[in-house]
């Protein structure tokens, strides 16, 4: 799922492309992506994009007759840009055809996830805003204060986006072995050092993956959005070699998706059961990453 850096550089690669632009036309691959009747999509055709943003995980497109349009992208969601307008195919969701060029959104796999709504104003688009706080911007205190609100698990903290917006499985892991933190260690557990260790992560790990990303799409418009990259110290890198210690990084599985962190910097050497693979060892399973190695 593209999340805060991901999206932050769509917009970026979106703002000089869209701002000024009229939309000629709205073409749907798929009815099921627009999930809402009124207002309809007539509404913002022939109108001029005035603003851009990011609300949490969504897109955000304001028109100049005052309307908003926002997506999300979900989990196999994507943009393309095109500077003239491509036919739809069977993975196209929809296609956006501005005076300046089309926009495609594409959805991979079978499952159609990513949503289209268009909202009156934007009081009805802050209705959809989960309400979480910007990591970017955020104080220690309005991070300390969200961190403490609910006694989730650290993981589960940092990925609820009613409290921070934008941070989902991916980066989350991220952050964590950054802070050097377990992530199923409990938010109001956490003494100040570790609170303050864990906002500097938070935001650090941010910044400078917004910063690689924007780079390497350079001028060109984000071509490999993706949750896995080389670069990311334990995400997607089960049972590679941590990068700063060199054990191998042990994961979480639990329904569709995982947590991957490091035995060692992050949990004292202990490896946190997996509710699949430990129930089926049961006594067999190696409690210690010196087991492992």
């Amino acid at each position: 799922m593209p999340e805060l850096p991901d999206l932050e550089v769509y917009v970026q690669a979106l703002r000089p492309r869209l701002k000024g632009a009229t939309l000629d036309a709205v073409r749907l691959g798929n009815a099921f992506f627009l999930r809402t009747v009124e207002p309809p999509l007539a509404a913002i055709m022939g109108q001029q994009v005035t603003a851009l943003q990011r609300v949490g995980k969504r897109l955000a497109l304001e028109f100049s007759s005052g309307h908003w349009l926002a997506m999300h992208l979900m989990i196999a969601g994507r943009l393309q840009w095109h500077a003239a307008p491509r036919a739809l195919t069977r993975r196209h969701l929809a296609g956006f055809d501005f005076s300046t060029g089309t926009l495609l959104v594409t959805e991979a796999g079978t499952q159609r996830r990513a949503w289209l709504k268009i909202f009156a104003d934007r009081t009805e688009l802050s209705r959809e805003d989960p309400g979480g706080i910007e990591p970017l911007t955020m104080s220690f205190g309005e991070f300390d204060g969200q961190l403490r609100k609910r006694n989730h698990t650290l993981k589960r903290a940092l990925s609820h986006p009613g409290l921070f917006s934008g941070i989902g499985n991916a980066y989350s892991d991220e952050i964590l072995h950054r802070a050097r933190l377990s992530p199923v260690s409990h938010t109001q557990s956490l003494d100040a050092e570790a609170r303050q260790r864990l906002y500097r992560a938070t935001q650090a790990t941010l910044t400078e993956w917004t910063r690689r990303l924007s780079t390497e799409a350079g001028e060109e418009f984000p071509k490999k959005v993706t949750a896995f990259r080389p670069g990311m110290a334990v995400h997607g890198r089960f049972g590679q070699p941590c990068p700063d210690c060199g054990s191998p990084i042990q994961r979480i599985r639990y329904a569709s998706r995982e947590t991957n962190y490091c035995a060692r910097c992050q949990t004292g050497g202990r490896v946190l059961k997996d509710r699949a693979l430990s129930r089926l060892l049961k006594a067999d399973w190696p409690s210690r990453i010196e087991q492992w190695e």
